[in-house]
């Protein structure tokens, strides 16, 4: 879990940096700095995506998600999730921008294939080199987001937390299951909603990203069975 922990507190610790930073920051720039990252955001999600080798799983695995996501309404309920946490720990934040910057954070973090294959690596063999770089990454990451998003990045390490703490805890038995086909089409699915971030990050489209997020336990069950 050491890993998990070290992940987490670099999130802390660059959401806080950069809130400090981003107060000195004009506006313009800070539009600019979005805008920025929302390209970066982009190419991130462009690189997974390609990572896939069928095509029509994605696909799928988007609609069948998208459908179980709208039904359980998973986008209100991390809207909800940061809007409480606004209420108990920030009062000075622009309305909605700390729930905003909480799942958008949340998402990119916990969308990818570092996320999966270090949790599964730090349970198996105790070692931790891929969480501590993608501690590294997701700390300096957490600067830029929080500069323009606001201090609600920080709490994203809670997601991250939980999430890669779950797939540590469970890495023997999830061990079997995690064939590279099955890690490459979760890649490439968790690929197009990063993409999804980057658009409504650049304010072009306001796509429900958490609605899918089941789309990428759809992918590993149909990547294992095809």
């Amino acid at each position: 879990m050491w890993g998990t922990v070290v992940n987490g507190l670099a999130v802390i610790a660059g959401g806080m940096l950069g809130k400090i930073l981003g107060k000195g920051l004009p506006e313009n720039i800070r539009s600019s700095v979005m805008q920025a990252i929302g390209l970066g955001v982009l190419l991130i999600g462009i690189q997974m995506a390609l990572a896939t080798e069928n095509v029509i799983i994605v696909i799928i695995s988007l609609v069948v998600g998208g459908i179980l996501g709208e039904l359980f309404k998973l986008q209100t309920g991390l809207d909800n999730l940061g809007l409480y946490l606004e209420s108990k720990f920030s009062k000075g934040e622009k309305e909605n921008s700390f729930a905003k910057a909480f799942v958008t954070a949340s998402l990119v973090y916990c969308v990818g294939a570092m996320a999966i294959m270090g949790a599964l690596e730090s349970g198996l063999t105790g070692e931790h080199q891929t969480l501590y770089a993608k501690s590294v990454l997701d700390g300096v990451s957490a600067i830029m987001f929080s500069s323009t998003l606001g201090i609600g990045v920080a709490f994203a390490a809670i997601p991250v937390v939980i999430y890669q703490g779950t797939i540590t805890l469970l890495a023997s038995w999830l061990q079997g299951f995690m064939t590279a086909a099955v890690i490459a089409e979760m890649k490439a699915t968790g690929g197009l909603l990063i993409f999804g971030i980057g658009l409504n990050l650049l304010q072009i489209t306001n796509i429900k990203v958490g609605n899918l997020l089941p789309g990428i336990l759809f992918a590993a069950i149909l990547a294992s069975i095809f």
